[in-house]
């Protein structure tokens, strides 16, 4: 499943983001978000031992190593 989000970032990150895409032709910008947040999640989550804080780590986990090794097409 696939969510579109439409969000406000600062110009220069923007920039930044543009000049990223620019060098490396293998990414896109929604590839280069999902592989962001999900290293976010991952870096910020609560660490509790519930069976749902799990999955949801698992969850961020793959969608990050599936961004981040994604290979083109």
């Amino acid at each position: 499943m696939t969510v579109s989000i439409l969000a406000e970032i600062p110009e220069e990150l923007h920039g930044v983001i543009s000049c990223y895409l620019e060098n490396h032709a293998n990414w896109d910008q929604d590839r280069l978000f999902a592989a962001a947040l999900s290293l976010f999640l991952l870096q910020n989550n609560e660490e509790g031992n519930s069976v749902s804080a799990n999955l949801s780590s698992q969850q961020a986990a793959q969608v990050y190593l599936d961004s981040v090794f994604q290979y083109p097409v």
